[in-house]
């Protein structure tokens, strides 16, 4: 049976979710308060982990651990990398990386995680595949697009940082969880996709655009979980 784990870094990532869903259990971990229930008729678990890779990162070791999920949703806001890509967009992960991990030095690729064996964690071509589906159905006045997210401990509000960041990888967005996320569903191996939508451009303009679109670009992105969920198998 399917057991799908849903992680929002903020409140009002997952707070649409959680107002909906039929809560059976709560459960503390790692000062964190994971929700057991159902939501639209499938058996969820939902958790605010707190914003950073490490955060996101032990939240998500805890879902397979203590509630055995069968996949992992992460779903939040990003800033946008690309100039196509406009605020309140949706970007699907294909893959995820950290764009701030640097072992090169030691033959490593720049943003690889040593002794794994990859840079990038690929997300789950069906879940990528349905959640794009959907999303054209239940957001049809956004666009979506599907590409890398590239994570790092930083909100980037800087055009060089930016351009930096497009250079090293081709990411499509910019945010604090993703690739610990997938880093941590790899080896678990647990499917996974990244679902986010655009807050802000990633660049001068981040520090004004952020604090105006965050929560609405935020309840594109649990709108595409929630009618989603009935649909994994």
């Amino acid at each position: 049976m399917k057991k799908i784990g849903i992680i929002g870094a903020m409140e009002l990532e997952v707070e649409a979710l959680k107002s909906k869903m039929v809560i059976n259990r709560r459960i503390q971990k790692a000062s964190m308060e994971f929700l057991d229930g159902i939501l639209n008729g499938t058996d969820v678990v939902i958790v605010r982990s707190g914003i950073g890779k490490v955060n996101a990162g032990i939240c998500a070791q805890i879902l397979c651990d203590v509630f055995n999920v069968t996949h992992i949703i992460n779903t939040g806001v990003a800033g946008s990398l690309k100039a196509e890509i406009n605020i309140g967009d949706i970007v699907l992960s294909t893959d995820a990386v950290h764009h701030d991990v640097d072992v090169t030095i030691f033959g490593y690729q720049l943003g690889e995680v040593p002794q794994i064996g990859c840079q990038a964690f690929p997300a789950d071509p069906s879940l990528l595949g349905l959640a794009a589906s959907v999303c054209a159905k239940v957001n049809p006045d956004i666009h979506v697009f599907r590409g890398r997210i590239a994570s790092g401990d930083q909100f980037i509000s800087d055009k060089a940082v930016k351009e930096r960041i497009i250079s090293n990888f081709g990411g499509y967005c910019t945010e604090m969880e993703g690739a610990s996320i997938a880093q941590t569903a790899y080896l678990n191996q647990i499917p996974f996709l990244i679902i986010r939508a655009i807050s802000d451009k990633a660049d001068d303009s981040a520090e004004m655009d952020y604090p105006t679109f965050e929560r609405a670009a935020a309840a594109h992105s649990a709108k595409l979980v929630e009618a989603m969920l009935p649909e994994i198998s």
